[in-house]
């Protein structure tokens, strides 16, 4: 074996090294599972050494980023849905993700490997379902490619200033190689997806002469995951593990409790076993009369009718 392929192999292995989780996570992974939406941005606090260095240079918790698809079925390109099932050996219902990652590459993953991480969606704004297709399709393109250490590395010496570190230092990050690349990280594959349907994350805004507004796409290689969970195109839906939305807020509205049922604002019954019973509703006091529409009078037999009938002559 090259001695570099086996230190670097060894390298690998020891920054994606994850620490036990620790306590309960914050995020309600079961609601957020059946919220999720294709083309969802899933951001992730991750527990290896490798997020450790993320955290560091990009002053940001979260340190992963991956892009929801959905289940095979949910697919609608045909070629798309057939290369990301030749890809994935699992279960076809799993809700998928794809996501580059450090010695593996960019791979479909389950959802649920996230199920104990604390975890953020962000989801873009009036994103319509014929682009979100294309986004899926791009982001399905980029299956394969291998997980680029080096702009990993150039992106963190990025955050110096110039006088530490000269722009040339940082050249992979503004180099413009003409066709597809070959290596990519989580959030320029994500990025470079949306910027597919010209969707904005974080664009160049340039205001022209004559005070109209321009908008230019930003290098995806310059984006990081907390830049998802920045942008103003990009609603941020939490799910706490024990939040306020557990208390149901149609609950709380003042609903009869005699148990009426109505037709209309002032013709409500009360249903039973014997038929029903109905009631005035009042208006202006929303109080309930019951007036029992049954009839309450014995019933006659044929052999005591003429008996009644002397006694009330």
């Amino acid at each position: 074996m090259n001695p570099f392929n086996w230190l670097s192999k060894k390298i690998t292995h020891w920054l994606v090294r994850e620490h036990e989780v620790s306590g309960i996570p914050q995020c309600d992974y079961d609601r957020l599972s059946f919220e999720i939406r294709p083309c969802d941005v899933l951001l992730v606090e991750g527990r290896a050494r490798i997020s450790e260095v993320i955290k560091s240079y990009t002053q940001s918790q979260w340190t992963h980023s991956a892009l929801y698809i959905g289940r095979l079925h949910d697919i609608e390109d045909k070629t798309t849905r057939e290369h990301v099932s030749w890809l994935y050996d699992g279960d076809p219902n799993d809700q998928l993700i794809i996501e580059p990652l450090l010695g593996q590459g960019t791979i479909v993953s389950p959802l649920n490997k996230y199920e104990k991480e604390n975890v953020r969606i962000c989801r873009p704004n009036t994103l319509s379902r014929t682009d979100s297709e294309k986004v899926v399709n791009v982001a399905v393109q980029h299956l394969g490619r291998d997980y680029d250490v080096r702009q990993l590395l150039d992106l963190a010496r990025f955050v110096f200033p110039y006088g530490i570190l000269p722009r040339r230092w940082r050249s992979s990050l503004f180099e413009h190689n003409v066709g597809l690349p070959t290596r990519t990280v989580c959030s320029t594959m994500i990025a470079a997806a949306f910027a597919s349907v010209h969707f904005p994350i974080l664009p160049v805004i340039h205001r022209e002469e004559n005070g109209s507004l321009k908008l230019y796409i930003r290098n995806t290689k310059l984006f990081v995951p907390r830049d998802f969970d920045t942008s103003p195109y990009f609603e941020i839906i939490k799910y706490p593990l024990l939040g306020l939305d557990d208390i149901a807020v149609y609950r709380q509205l003042p609903w009869d409790t005699e148990g009426l049922i109505c037709d209309s604002e002032h013709e409500c019954y009360i249903p039973g076993i014997d038929g029903i019973t109905q009631v005035t509703v009042n208006g202006s006091n929303s109080e309930s009369t019951a007036v029992a529409e049954t009839d309450t009078s014995e019933e006659v037999s044929p052999e005591d009718a003429p008996k009644q009938e002397q006694g009330i002559n």
